[in-house]
């Protein structure tokens, strides 16, 4: 089978994108796979389809790299509301579906991608750190001095402990500056089973649990090892609504492979 495929980046969280439009692509979780191999394939977090959708300007299909469909990913949506307009899928504000839900997105003047995540109504605490769900399940804990901490063994340590192993959990470890509104984070994401560069719907969970407005607007820019991303939202108690992300979403290449 021939492909023409797409590669496109948001901070650094990287992914394979096909255009699906006509449904005539059909992938098995081990040729997922294989094309999101950063040796033997394309290389990506993950591989996105942009389908046809009657009520909507189009549907996201989102698998991780293991193969596996997974939840929401908050830079993937950004990546392929871009690439819906560089194929021609020309908005002003774009309506599109995913597994969780309807979302709205628009390009910026200065080319960033800003996308509407779901509300968020739910915070838990756990060992005294933090667990919400963003589009996907998240595990906020802080740290100091981020960029030198072991990411990937304290990571797969609560990614695989028994009360996460079964359904996984994204881990998200955050510093926070001197400043009230800036963060930097960094992502083990389960079905990677990796530190991404980036994760959007974890610097969208570490944002809220660091607002600094009790009540109302709030604006945070994040730092993350791919690039610089920001998340607005209002607070008013413990409900989190019109919440955006924002951030950068590049095509890096094109071409056809076969599998």
């Amino acid at each position: 089978m021939t492909l023409k495929f797409f590669k496109y980046q948001g901070s650094g969280n990287d992914f394979v994108i096909m255009d699906n439009r006509k449904d005539e692509i059909n992938l098995t979780t081990s040729q997922i796979m294989l094309l999101c191999d950063r040796r033997f394939g394309i290389g990506g977090d993950g591989l996105m389809l942009l389908n046809k959708h009657t009520d909507y300007d189009f549907e996201m299909k989102y698998y991780n790299s293991d193969g596996k469909e997974s939840t929401m990913c908050g830079n993937g949506g950004r990546c392929l509301t871009k690439f819906a307009y560089d194929q021609g899928i020309l908005q002003t504000t774009y309506h599109f579906l995913a597994i969780d839900g309807p979302h709205k997105a628009s390009i910026n003047s200065d080319g960033t991608v800003a996308l509407k995540m779901n509300d968020v109504t739910e915070i838990s605490c756990y060992h005294g750190d933090i667990m919400l769900n963003t589009g996907s399940p998240h595990y906020i804990k802080m740290v100091s001095d981020v960029m030198h901490y072991d990411v990937f063994k304290n990571g797969r340590e609560i990614r695989y402990s028994k009360d996460f192993a079964n359904e996984g959990i994204n881990v998200n470890f955050v510093e926070q500056l001197d400043e009230d509104d800036q963060i930097i984070v960094r992502t083990y994401e389960r079905g990677v089973e990796d530190e991404t560069l980036s994760c959007g719907t974890g610097v969208t969970a570490a944002a809220i649990v660091c607002c600094h407005n009790d009540n109302g607007f709030n604006h945070i820019n994040i730092k993350t090892r791919g690039g610089n991303l920001s998340v607005e939202y209002e607070k008013n108690g413990n409900h989190y609504t019109n919440v955006w992300l924002i951030g950068p979403a590049l095509k890096v290449f094109e071409g056809i492979i076969e599998v």
